[in-house]
């Protein structure tokens, strides 16, 4: 393909996008389609001779997308909001085509200064302390964009482990850092989310989940408990990881209480806010932030509710340099003249090459402005509000939880056993569904 034939098949795939998503609602939003469904339609093995564009354009309809589930449908409703928005897909557009990776500053210094520019503006926008900015005097933090939040939990794991590890060896230095690594052991409550337990499989630490409370909380005395068994047993704690805006009920574990004993425990507390983070460029809803300046590391995700579409993580460390010794490897080929003194994204990550996905970030932050991508929050949260008032207003379902932001949970009430064997729900007497059920109890759960 060349430039010019690139920019007509180019815009003819804009308007493809353009009408994909101005009409998504009128699409069924989960597949009709079997494992293996495309198995049939493909060949066998790769075409030796080139296909033609028309032809490769032509099987997106009829092979892609009938095993597409519509994640930006209106309709969409399974696991949480992936939102994106038209200069969030212009950014990557972009980057797309810039194409560079961006591990060192060298390597493309617009990627890397971009990136530690629009994590500044962005801790800012939610309230985050200074300690977590790049540029400010007293701060040796700072933010990154990692892929996922799962991949942000097992960084701070990963440097929260070696940096315990190496204070056990000051005073056990003979000991194999193995041994060490058995002994130690992290926390988070029973409603973290399944991330947190493979993050500590990776790492091999041991991960308690400890119970939450009434409002699905982890609060501070059940931590500190926690901490007292642990040590009696010769386990040395190193980590916690909180979570503001559970999956399931978008519960938030009360950051005031458990701040302060990670901070006189020497754990490194690590903030899971995936789907709330968004929330906190208002003002109003920081209150779940009591105790941020507790916070070792703070994640949350602007693929979800800030029109950022995925992959795009924002990840806060308070002290650079705990990453460092834990992700640093700088052979020969990886140095310039400018090693130590900038800033090298490859030593805060797993893995080496990066992607520029800051402009993405950056191309919304800049198109919407702090107060449209506040307004939206609250018109998240105010449909939520309302929608709840529906549920609650319907005798036939319950709310469980508390509603926090925009996540309503509710069920169908629990049928009770009717005299006569059949089943009622505890409704009002002119509701319908407080008649007698025929059939046996195990029709009805």
């Amino acid at each position: 393909m060349e430039p010019e034939e690139y920019r007509r098949r180019g815009k003819e795939m804009v308007d493809y996008i353009c009408q994909y998503l101005s009409n998504v609602r009128e699409r069924r939003v989960t597949p009709d389609v079997q494992p293996g469904y495309m198995r049939a339609q493909l060949p066998d093995s790769a075409p030796m001779d080139p296909d033609s564009w028309d032809d490769i354009f032509g099987d997106i309809e009829k092979i892609i997308m009938p095993g597409v589930v519509h994640w930006q449908s209106p309709h969409m409703h399974a696991y949480f909001p992936a939102l994106t928005s038209w200069p969030s897909l212009l950014g990557d557009m972009l980057a797309d085509a810039i194409n560079c990776l961006g591990f060192t500053w060298a390597s493309s210094p617009a990627c890397t200064e971009l990136e530690m520019n629009v994590m500044d503006w962005l801790a800012k926008m939610l309230g985050l302390p200074d300690k977590f900015l790049h540029h400010h005097p007293d701060s040796v933090g700072g933010g990154v964009l990692q892929s996922t939040v799962s991949e942000s939990t097992l960084v701070a794991l990963l440097a929260a482990r070696k940096n315990k590890i190496l204070e056990m060896k000051l005073s056990e230095p003979d000991t194999d850092e193995s041994s060490l690594n058995s002994r130690l052991i992290a926390y988070a409550s029973d409603q973290a989310h399944s991330s947190v337990e493979k993050a500590g499989l990776i790492s091999l630490v041991k991960m308690k989940f400890l119970p939450v409370d009434e409002n699905f909380s982890l609060r501070g005395e059940t931590l500190k408990k926690a901490i007292a068994e642990d040590r009696s047993k010769g386990l040395v704690p190193v980590f916690v990881c909180a979570t503001l805006g559970t999956t399931g009920v978008c519960a938030f574990d009360n950051l005031s209480e458990l701040g302060p004993i990670c901070d006189a425990e020497g754990l490194w507390l690590h903030i899971d806010a995936a789907y709330a983070g968004t929330a906190f460029v208002c003002p109003e809803f920081r209150l779940f932030l009591d105790g941020i300046e507790y916070a070792d590391s703070f994640t949350f995700n602007p693929s979800k509710w800030m029109m950022v579409h995925f992959d795009c993580t924002a990840f806060w460390v308070k002290d650079k340099y705990k990453l460092h010794q834990t992700f640093s490897v700088n052979p020969v080929y990886l140095r310039h003249p400018n090693s130590g003194a900038a800033v090298d994204f490859m030593h805060w990550q797993i893995p080496l090459s990066r992607r520029f996905r800051s402009l993405k970030l950056w191309f919304v932050i800049r198109s919407f402005g702090v107060k449209k991508l506040q307004a939206h929050v609250r018109h998240g949260t105010e449909t939520a509000k309302f929608f709840e008032s529906l549920v609650r207003s319907d005798p036939l379902f319950e709310i469980p939880a508390k509603r926090h932001l925009g996540l309503v949970v509710f069920r169908l009430k629990i049928p009770t056993l009717h005299s006569k064997s059949g089943f009622h729900f505890d409704c009002p007497s002119q509701c319908k569904c407080s008649e007698e059920l025929e059939g046996s109890p195990a029709d009805f759960g």
